[in-house]
C-alpha cells in the first residue's frame, strides 16, 4: 500500500487529515483532549531544556498543550505560515499582537473601518502612548501619506465589518515592504479558504477562530500567523533577551512569550478540540454561506424597502472589482439599510429564521441592529465618521436553505 502524499492533496483534504497524518495515539483520526496543566519529565535536565526553547515539549498548559498545537499546526496549513499561535479570543490574538511588539511612542497605522471592539483597543494604546492614525484602507496612497518614521505597524481587515468595505491589500502590501512595516491582516471574514493575505505581502495574519473556521458558535478562539516574510533581525522592539537563534523565530515567539505566558490569553484544549473539527468542513460552508449571501443581497437590492445594500458580491460596491480580483468568493457578512430610514427594529422581529445575536460566521444565520448594540459604545458623531447609518441592519449568513433565507426575508419586507 502506497504512503500518502499530503503535498499533493487540496486545502479540505490536508485539513481532514492533518491529525492522523501528524500521528495520533491509538489509530485515532482526532487529536485527543490532554487536558493537563502540567507535563512532566524524566530529569530535571530534560524539564530545563524545554522551559529554554532548546528542547521540543509542553511545561505549563498556559502557553500550550499538545491539542493545541495540533490546532496551530493546522492553521498554520491553512495560511501557509511559519508559525502560527493560538489564543483563547480572536481580540486576545489582535490585543498581543499590539501590546508585544509595539511599545510607548511608536506610531501605528490602522484602517478607520475596523470592527468597534478593535477600535476600543486602539483607543487603549494611545492611553498607553502609542499614537494611532484611522485612514481609509481601500486608498493605499492614504496609508503612504500616513508613514512617518516612528510607524511600526500597519493593521487591517480584509473586508471591514459591518459595511464590507475591501481594503486595498495588496497597495498596502507594497508599502509595508517599502518601509519595512509589519504588515498585519484580519483574514477573520474571507478566511484562508477565500483569502491568503500572504499573497499581498501580510507579515503576520489574525484570525477570529470563532467564526469563520470554527464556524459552529460552540468555541472561542483566535490564532496569529507569521507568514515568514517580515525580517526580525532589524524590528527594534525584539527585547534582547529573545535575539537568540534563527532570527525569523524572534516575531513569534516574542508574542507567545509575552502574549500568553505573561498576558494568560491561552486558549483551552476543549476549545480547540471543538475548533480542529470544524476546521474541516470549512471549505464547504464558506462555498455556502458566500452563495447564499450572494443571493440574499441580491435580492435585498432590487426590493423597493431596500435603501441600499452592502456587499463585496454586488455590482455596486465600491470595491467590487477588488474583491473579484482577491476573494475566491464574498463571504458570509452583508449589511443594508432600508428606506427612508426606517425603523429597522420592527422588521428584525418579522423575521423567524435569523437568529438576533452579536455573533458572526455561525452555521446559522445571524441579524443585528448594528447601531443600537456593537456600535452603540462609540456614539453618534464617531458611527457618522465610519458611515455606519443609524438604520443599518448586519447579517451574517448562514448554510440554510437557500430559499428558506430569502422567503423569510421577503415576508418582513412584506412581500
Amino acid at each position: 500500500m502506497s504512503k500518502p502524499d499530503p503535498a499533493r492533496w487540496g486545502f479540505t483534504t490536508r485539513t481532514v487529515h492533518g491529525d492522523r497524518l501528524g500521528g495520533v495515539e491509538h489509530g485515532g483520526i482526532h487529536k485527543p483532549m490532554h487536558t493537563s496543566v502540567q507535563y512532566g519529565y524524566a530529569n530535571a535536565a530534560e524539564l530545563i531544556g524545554v522551559f529554554k526553547g532548546e528542547i521540543a515539549g509542553f511545561n505549563y498548559a498556559r502557553q500550550g498543550t499538545p491539542t493545541v498545537a495540533a490546532l496551530e499546526a493546522c492553521v498554520n496549513r491553512m495560511e501557509d505560515g511559519r508559525g502560527t499561535i493560538c489564543f483563547a479570543t480572536g481580540m486576545a490574538a489582535i490585543v498581543a499582537v499590539f501590546t508585544t511588539l509595539l511599545k510607548a511612542g511608536d506610531h501605528l497605522i490602522a484602517s478607520k473601518f475596523v470592527f468597534g471592539n478593535t477600535n476600543s483597543v486602539l483607543g487603549t494604546l494611545q492611553g498607553l502612548g502609542i499614537r494611532v492614525s484611522m485612514v481609509d484602507a481601500t486608498d493605499a496612497a492614504e496609508v503612504a501619506a500616513a508613514v512617518t518614521p516612528q510607524t511600526r505597524m500597519v493593521f487591517v481587515e480584509t473586508i471591514a465589518n459591518p459595511r464590507t468595505q475591501v481594503a486595498d491589500l495588496a497597495g498596502i502590501g507594497a508599502v509595508c515592504k517599502a518601509h519595512g512595516l509589519i504588515y498585519v491582516v484580519d483574514n477573520t471574514v474571507t478566511s484562508p479558504w477565500l483569502f491568503k493575505p500572504k499573497a499581498v505581502g501580510a507579515s503576520l495574519i489574525i484570525n477570529s477562530l470563532t467564526k469563520s473556521i470554527g464556524g459552529h458558535g460552540n468555541a472561542l478562539g483566535g490564532a496569529v500567523t507569521d507568514t515568514g516574510l517580515f525580517d526580525w533581525s532589524n524590528y527594534p522592539n525584539i527585547f534582547e533577551g529573545y535575539r537568540k537563534g534563527n532570527p525569523a523565530t524572534w516575531g513569534l515567539g516574542q508574542i507567545k512569550k509575552k502574549g500568553l505566558r505573561d498576558q494568560g490569553a491561552a486558549l483551552s484544549s476543549e476549545a480547540s478540540h471543538h475548533l480542529a473539527v470544524g476546521a474541516e468542513t470549512l471549505g464547504l460552508r464558506m462555498n455556502a454561506t458566500s452563495a447564499n449571501a450572494q443571493a440574499l443581497a441580491e435580492m435585498l437590492e432590487a426590493h423597493p424597502a431596500v435603501r441600499r445594500v452592502y456587499y463585496p458580491g454586488l455590482a455596486s460596491h465600491a470595491q467590487h472589482a477588488r474583491a473579484q480580483e482577491l476573494f475566491c468568493g464574498n463571504s458570509w457578512l452583508l449589511a443594508f439599510e432600508l428606506k427612508d430610514d426606517a425603523d429597522c427594529l420592527p422588521f428584525i422581529d418579522r423575521l423567524t429564521l435569523p437568529i438576533i445575536a452579536t455573533g458572526l460566521g455561525d452555521t446559522r444565520t445571524l441579524i443585528i441592529p448594528v447601531a443600537h448594540t456593537i456600535f452603540w459604545e462609540m456614539g453618534a458623531e464617531k458611527r457618522a465618521e465610519m458611515g455606519i447609518a443609524e438604520s443599518l441592519i448586519r447579517v451574517s449568513v448562514g448554510i440554510e436553505d437557500q430559499q428558506d433565507i430569502l422567503d423569510d426575508f421577503k415576508q418582513a419586507l412584506g412581500d
